[in-house]
């Protein structure tokens, strides 16, 4: 008798997750979908803790790639080639999904025939404790509830693509982003170029079990959102667009306000102007109005103290945000494109052939 195919594969990437991966690998378990309806495949991603042998606990298959460490979007795509679902879904290793994510995914699919990709958000229980980690993923949360719909862009968190198209765009560009980047977003981006639609819905939920620090933060929304998102925007040609890969205007000009504030400041230190110190206070009161809804959601979740809180980091974000333009574009209009390493280049351009596979850049940004 011929074995039925799973109709969802899972894939979670995994990079010595031993922390988190019981507890994310539990949830996913625990779903409500039948399981004889999908396969789960870890990509253990060069890890030296124990990641193996808790995935061999829930895997259906193991993915073990040696080495060194080559990020998840190269993970994802070694994945999906040993999968076998018409639907490919991708979860992070650090997520609890809640049990009806998966289900609800497929209903999008089944209800909505035109929608080649689903995605969802975090809840608003991480169990990370403390300012920050609260912080992070109330904002992401709160950003996604406000967002559902049609969006430009793709989440590997928790989210779920058909395999055809997936394919179609070209899979994850895994030679440009070599460790935990923005390779989603510009998935997603390329998914919209060939004419098919993503869509955003909030009621897709998993619990979000990272811990962050100040640092981690400020280095992430650096390093590994705002400048790659920078140089791909300007590779696009669509840096000032407004809606281009969900960058709506209003944070955009939250972004350039912040940075009035400061230089107001400064020139009002440095030339002990008052009314320029008045102008900044000014233009920050402004912002924090604009941000208001933002608040108030902070306000109901989480109290008043934490909200009061939060609005420094909210505006270091803004803050962090504009340096990451400026860099970004000098480093795009100074370095040109990412590229890989020497090795890797030489091994692509002669074709070299091997499982697992020298990292591929697929299809261009562009096309």
């Amino acid at each position: 008798m011929k074995p039925t195919l799973p109709l969802v594969s899972i894939i979670v990437p995994v990079h010595d997750g031993a922390r988190t991966l019981p507890a994310a690998l539990r949830a996913i378990a625990a779903s409500d979908l039948p399981r004889e309806m999908w396969e789960l495949i870890i990509v253990d991603d060069a890890s030296t803790d124990d990641t193996a042998m808790i995935s061999a606990q829930f895997a259906d298959c193991v993915v073990r790639l040696p080495g060194r460490p080559h990020g998840p979007a190269y993970a994802r795509n070694r994945g999906v080639e040993v999968s076998r679902g018409p639907i490919i879904a991708f979860f992070d290793a650090d997520v609890c999904v809640h049990s009806d994510a998966l289900r609800l995914m497929l209903d999008v699919f089944a209800n909505e025939p035109d929608v080649s990709a689903v995605f969802g958000s975090y809840d608003t229980a991480p169990t990370a404790p403390g300012l920050v980690s609260q912080y992070r993923n109330l904002l992401h949360h709160y950003v996604h509830a406000s967002s559902a719909g049609d969006a430009e862009t793709f989440w590997a968190g928790c989210g779920a693509i058909r395999r055809d198209v997936f394919v179609a765009a070209g899979m994850y560009d895994e030679w440009r982003f070599a460790r935990p980047q923005i390779e989603d977003v510009e998935l997603g981006h390329r998914i919209r170029t060939i004419g098919h639609r993503i869509v955003l819905r909030p009621d897709v939920q998993c619990a979000h079990m990272k811990r962050w620090t100040l640092r981690d933060v400020i280095k992430a929304d650096f390093n590994d959102r705002g400048v790659p998102w920078t140089r791909l925007l300007i590779q696009l040609g669509a840096l000032t667009r407004t809606k281009t890969l969900n960058l709506a205007t209003v944070e955009k000009l939250n972004t350039g306000l912040v940075w009035v504030v400061v230089l107001l400041l400064i020139v009002a230190a440095v030339i002990r102007d008052a009314n320029a110190a008045f102008a900044g206070l000014a233009v920050l009161l402004f912002v924090i109005l604009v941000n208001l809804p933002l608040y108030g959601f902070f306000r109901r979740e989480r109290g008043v103290l934490f909200t009061l809180g939060v609005i420094p980091l909210h505006m270091m974000y803004y803050l962090n945000n504009g340096f990451a333009v400026i860099y970004g574009g000098i480093l795009h209009h100074v370095i040109g494109e990412p590229a890989p390493d020497a090795l890797t280049q030489a091994y692509a351009e002669v074709g070299v052939e091997m499982w697992p596979p020298v990292p591929s850049k697929g299809k261009s940004a562009g096309q």
